[in-house]
């Protein structure tokens, strides 16, 4: 059944948490705001609820939102009080966010069934979500701060949708992570064999797989070399200025992958020479790249590669809850392998994957596309009775 009408309802939802120290700036300490969104079909009642959350959050007016709720589907979006901004931002805390949005759309809507919609990387954080609500493991973060995730009182979903995912945060940035820069301080030292933007750079598309291989390999070295540095700066500051000491630091060149300039790597029907946010060669050190404006703790719980809770693979194996995947066959940010990765890692049997022809990263200008993946969803939710 499908409404008129698309309605949507802003609203927001206060708990209080128990930190040492604040890490998002504005309002009272203790005291967590987040802000939510609800799309329904107008006249249109429902027992279900499609729940969307992203770390960095900002999806509620993707093309899909408003197909959603077109075929019938009550739709929520729940943004983490990091909202806009993820130099801060801490994995296991935008657990506590999602689980009081959840929470409350079940109190204050009388909602029976949850489902978790993983956009982006909101399908890592769903996965993570799911593991932890179903069983509890986790009471501090990466860092050592407390985050009681086993007496938060979590509420599972009934089942889980990933669209256009990734496997993390933490292992797509360092697919993306430029290994030619050598001082972290001084980002124009660089190894120009790994430089994949330098024309001098005899390595150029198509790449050899050895290429390929000692590329891979010195992105994961970078990665850690960071991870090594900030656990180490971490601990000098809390031992010079007490448990709650951080600091920020900026970390360059963030958009170097192979698969942006070789299409033969990790093949889709993407264009070459781009990526979701425009040229990978500006992008690379421009302001909007993954992981530029960090501090110590936030690198440690979404952004390193050994470090990180939020692994969608890792955290998939333990789900107890059917599973549809998703994948847009011209993503030009969640390539094939991604997809491939997650749905090969879920531990439910009952799982399903999807391609949609054509489609890219954010369904932008595709409202065919868009429609088709909604349907998709829809016949889901019916084959399994979620009203």
């Amino acid at each position: 059944m499908k409404g008129n009408r698309i309605v949507r309802e802003s609203y927001g939802v206060v708990y209080q948490e128990k930190a040492a120290f604040k890490d998002t700036y504005g309002g009272e300490p203790g005291s967590v705001f987040i802000e939510c969104m609800r799309i329904i079909p107008e006249g249109v009642p429902s027992r279900t609820v499609f729940v969307f959350s992203h770390p960095v959050g900002g999806g509620a007016f993707l093309p899909i939102m408003n197909q959603l709720a077109r075929t019938g589907i009550h739709v929520l979006y729940v943004n983490t009080h990091y909202r806009g901004n993820d130099s801060a931002l801490i994995m296991e805390k935008c657990l506590l966010d999602l689980g009081a949005g959840i929470r409350d759309a079940r109190e204050r809507f009388g909602y029976d069934n949850v489902i978790l919609g993983g956009w982006s990387g909101g399908g890592s954080l769903a996965l993570f979500y799911q593991e932890q609500a179903q069983s509890p493991t986790l009471d501090t973060t990466p860092a050592g701060d407390p985050v009681d995730l086993k007496g938060a009182g979590l509420l599972p979903a009934q089942g889980i949708v990933l669209m256009a995912a990734h496997v993390s945060r933490s292992v797509t940035l360092t697919e993306w992570m430029d290994p030619s820069i050598l001082d972290e301080h001084n980002p124009d030292r660089r190894d120009p064999a790994l430089d994949l933007y330098n024309p001098r750079n005899p390595a150029q598309p198509p790449y050899s797989a050895d290429f390929l291989e000692h590329f891979r390999a010195a992105q994961i070295a970078r990665n850690r070399r960071i991870t090594n540095w900030a656990k180490e700066r971490l601990a000098a500051r809390i031992a010079a200025d007490g448990p709650g000491a951080e600091e920020g630091f900026v970390v360059h060149g963030t958009m170097a992958d192979p698969r942006w300039l070789d299409p033969r790597v990790d093949p889709n029907d993407r264009l070459p020479g781009t990526c979701y946010l425009g040229d990978p060669r500006v992008v690379n050190m421009g302001p909007v790249g993954l992981a530029r404006f960090c501090t110590l703790r936030s690198w440690l719980s979404q952004w390193s590669f050994d470090e990180s809770r939020a692994h969608g693979q890792k955290n998939g194996a333990n789900v107890r809850c059917p599973v549809l995947v998703i994948g847009n066959s011209a993503d030009n940010a969640c390539t094939p392998s991604h997809t491939a990765r997650l749905f090969e890692a879920i531990g439910h049997p009952e799982k399903t994957r999807i391609d949609i022809a054509g489609a890219t990263h954010y369904y932008a200008g595709q409202p065919e596309q868009s429609a088709l993946a909604a349907r998709h969803c829809a016949e889901w939710f019916t084959q399994r009775g979620w009203q």
